[in-house]
C-alpha cells in the first residue's frame, strides 16, 4: 500500500543556481545537502510538508543521472512513493505485467529498500518506490 508521496526529484545542473528559484524565490528551507554516491549525485532536500523536494546535481559525467541531464535538460526526473512491504508492491507490479528496472530492491546506507519502476510501464514517469526501515 502507498503511503505517501515520499520526494519529486528535478534534476538540476547547480545546486546554487537552483536555489535561487526554489529557496530564495519560492520560499522552502533547505534541510541539507547529501552526497549519494551509489548514485553519484548531491541532492538538497527541500521539505514540503511530510514529502521533499529533491534537486539532485550529478557528481559525474557518466551516471543515469548525468545522461538525463546531457539528454533530456533540467527538470522533474522521478517521483518517489512510500510503502509499506515494496516486496508486496513489486511482486503487485509483476503480475500486472508492469515492467521493472529492479526486480529485488537496493538497500541504501540508511536501510531504506528502494526500487525503480520503468517508464514503460507508467505512461513515461520514472517511479521509485521506498520502503523505511
Amino acid at each position: 500500500m502507498i503511503k505517501k508521496i515520499a520526494h519529486i526529484a528535478v534534476v538540476v545542473p547547480d545546486l546554487t543556481e537552483a536555489n535561487r528559484f526554489w529557496v530564495d524565490a519560492l520560499g522552502l528551507e533547505m534541510d541539507r545537502v547529501e552526497e549519494v554516491p551509489e548514485q553519484a549525485v548531491d541532492v538538497a532536500f527541500l521539505p514540503v510538508g511530510e514529502s521533499n523536494v529533491e534537486l539532485l546535481r550529478p557528481i559525474d559525467e557518466v551516471s543515469g543521472v548525468a545522461r538525463y541531464l546531457e539528454k533530456r535538460g533540467p527538470g522533474i526526473h522521478h517521483i518517489c512513493f512510500e510503502v509499506d512491504d515494496i516486496a508486496a508492491t513489486l511482486a503487485r507490479l509483476k503480475s500486472f505485467d508492469i515492467p521493472l528496472i529492479n526486480e529485488e530492491p537496493t538497500i541504501d546506507r540508511h536501510g531504506t529498500k528502494i526500487a525503480f519502476v520503468h517508464p514503460k510501464g507508467t505512461g513515461g514517469v520514472l517511479v521509485e518506490l521506498y520502503e523505511r526501515p
